[in-house]
């Protein structure tokens, strides 16, 4: 038993499954009923079905979109947060610039990878 909204994005989608399904001689249970293909009430209620899982699958992206959208305009949306803070980042920077330390060294020093390490270089000579 399944639930048709975790089957398939779209009523299309899910239309093609349930017939490829059907070709290997699997019943579908959707919600405790049986998808018969051949009835034309369980073609029906499969459809009905599916465009309200998409149709509830489309109102949760538009409501997850425009909650983004608030908190962007708020200020709140902010990613992930920095492996090393500013100060750290200046410190790092400076140890390269005296040459004394290869960028593993540096790298296993603050516990980053080394690609943390040439984009903190980077933005330290962008800036």
């Amino acid at each position: 038993m399944t639930k048709l909204d975790r089957l398939a994005r779209s009523l299309r989608d899910a239309t093609d499954i349930a017939d490829e399904l059907t070709k290997k001689g699997i019943a579908l249970n959707l919600g405790g009923a049986v998808y018969d293909p051949t009835d034309p009430v369980g073609r029906l209620l499969f459809n009905v079905l599916g465009m309200v899982a998409e149709f509830e699958a489309d109102l949760i992206r538009a409501r997850t979109r425009e909650g983004m959208a608030i908190a962007k305009a708020a200020g709140k949306l902010r990613g992930r947060k920095p492996k090393l803070t500013a100060s750290q980042e200046k410190h790092l920077v400076q140890l390269h610039r005296t040459g004394a330390h290869t960028t593993s060294d540096i790298a296993e020093v603050f516990g980053v990878a080394r690609s943390t390490v040439y984009r903190a270089i980077q933005r330290a000579e962008q800036a």
